[in-house]
């Protein structure tokens, strides 16, 4: 398969001009994922749970800086936890603009390369699918990665 054809079939033509972000979902499977984010929470400071609930707010506070909440959300994910995408689309700024990957142009290679070349990219730190995106993403120089965030009280 060609590595751009989940570009092409989200964007079409478009697919070279086309400003997007990529949120990355993955459960990695109820308790043994929370222990695994909290350990890397604890060694990293970042939030343990948000990364695995994917809110609207956390997706929100990453979007909403960078000017991204009115350009596209492609949602990839494991399909383990569909209830985070239910809430993304009932949020009123992030629902309209999230778009699902048609089934039949999914494939791991493509999802990569769509998560690769976002404008955006939000993944789970305890994902090897989403630690490989990010890693990929700063050899290309992309800066706007978001695994190890901190929650903000304010």
């Amino acid at each position: 398969k060609d590595m751009c054809s989940v570009l092409e079939a989200v964007f079409g033509n478009e697919q070279h001009s086309a400003v997007y972000s990529v949120v990355h979902s993955r459960s990695l499977e109820g308790r043994p994922g929370l222990r695994l984010l909290g350990k890397i929470a604890r060694n990293t400071g970042c939030d343990p749970v948000a990364a695995l609930d994917m809110t609207p707010e956390y997706v929100k506070a990453i979007l909403a800086p960078r000017g991204m909440l009115e350009h596209p959300i492609l949602f990839i994910t494991d399909h383990q936890r569909p209830e985070i995408l239910e809430r993304l689309l009932e949020d009123p700024e992030i629902g309209p603009n999230i778009r699902l990957i048609p089934e039949e142009a999914s494939w791991v290679g493509g999802d990569i390369t769509l998560a690769v070349m976002a404008d955006v990219f939000i993944g789970n730190p305890a994902s090897t699918f989403s630690g490989f995106i990010a890693k990929s993403r700063v050899s290309l120089g992309y800066d706007d990665n978001y695994l190890f965030r901190k929650k903000n009280d304010d």
